[in-house]
């Protein structure tokens, strides 16, 4: 038996992917685009399609979601912590030991700049946040 809320996934899932679409679009895109060197007609020659790449965004979403709620999950059984305060707990340090240093490797070793680490990790940050709000209120 699964011990988490597939409602509370599929919820979370469907908020990050929001968030996504709103700080890789009408909140940061336009900075986004620059850090990265993409043009606007660079985005029309893209090699995946627009929905495409929103499927496969989808997809991750709810990856990471269901994955969040199985840490929390553990984690609130482990040291007894439950609802959003265990959830965004839980959320934070899955954050900060997982999101942070595996988009570190960009700046590290891919010679991209530290201004879009930062703002690929704030994302991070903010989608597991809100991912656990809702995860920990189910």
């Amino acid at each position: 038996m699964d011990p988490v809320n597939l409602t509370a996934v599929i919820v979370a899932a469907l908020a990050g992917f929001f968030i996504g679409w709103m700080w890789y679009g009408p909140l940061f895109g336009k900075m986004w685009r620059n850090l990265i060197g993409l043009t606007p007609e660079g985005m029309k020659s893209m090699k995946m399609s627009v929905l495409g790449a929103s499927i496969g965004g989808l997809v991750t979403s709810f990856l990471l979601a269901y994955i969040l709620a199985h840490g929390i999950y553990f984690g609130n059984v482990a040291i007894g912590t439950e609802g959003v305060a265990g959830a965004l707990q839980g959320a934070f340090w899955y954050w900060l030991g997982f999101a942070v240093p595996l988009t570190a490797g960009s700046f590290l070793w891919e010679g991209k700049s530290v201004k879009l680490w930062v703002l690929n990790a704030g994302y991070y940050f903010v989608a597991m946040m809100v991912m656990g709000v809702i995860i920990g209120s189910f």
